[in-house]
């Protein structure tokens, strides 16, 4: 199965938690004000690649901590994303994807499960420019939330990604 890129960045440290394969997927139907990655919203731009060759950049970092699929928009391609959601997996990594559609709106499209379920953290929401923040984590606007898809699937209700290492600090060093 291929995948229309526009990119990729291997060992990404900004797009979630350890060293990351961040997979810039091209096509997005936002066009979010200051958006980072404008070179993505055209569809028809980027060059198409096939998952296994995705996979296989994972493979050969054994430090990988799995992908982060960002854009563009992911959900504009759910079927190649989450088969190469679910190679990630198989090879015992984590999934992040980043989506200008909030959760909710993603839970009406029958087109976004299977992608859905095949990730593990969601950083939901368009980029808003007037709520940007460089303070936050992973997250480009203060609108956008970062949930733990596999603890919202298993409390049957949305829960927010916690940042393990942060856990044991005090609210104010958070």
């Amino acid at each position: 199965m291929q995948l229309r890129i526009n990119d990729w960045l291997e060992d990404s440290i900004v797009d979630g938690p350890g060293l990351r394969l961040a997979i810039f997927c091209q096509g997005c139907p936002h066009h979010c004000p200051g958006c980072h990655n404008p070179a993505t919203h055209d569809p028809q731009g980027g060059r198409l690649i096939e998952v296994e060759q995705l996979t296989a950049l994972v493979k050969r970092n054994p430090l990988s901590a799995g992908i982060t699929l960002s854009g563009g928009e992911p959900f504009a391609q759910a079927a190649a994303c989450a088969a190469l959601a679910r190679e990630i997996h198989q090879l015992g990594k984590t999934v992040w994807t980043y989506s200008g559609y909030t959760y909710e709106e993603l839970l009406c499209r029958q087109d976004a499960a299977d992608l859905l379920a095949a990730s593990d953290v969601l950083v939901d929401g368009p980029f808003i420019l007037s709520r940007r923040s460089l303070e936050l984590q992973f997250r480009g606007s203060d609108n956008q939330r970062i949930i733990d898809l596999t603890k919202s699937r298993a409390a049957g209700t949305l829960v927010l990604w916690q940042d393990p290492w942060q856990e044991d600090f005090p609210p104010a060093l958070r």
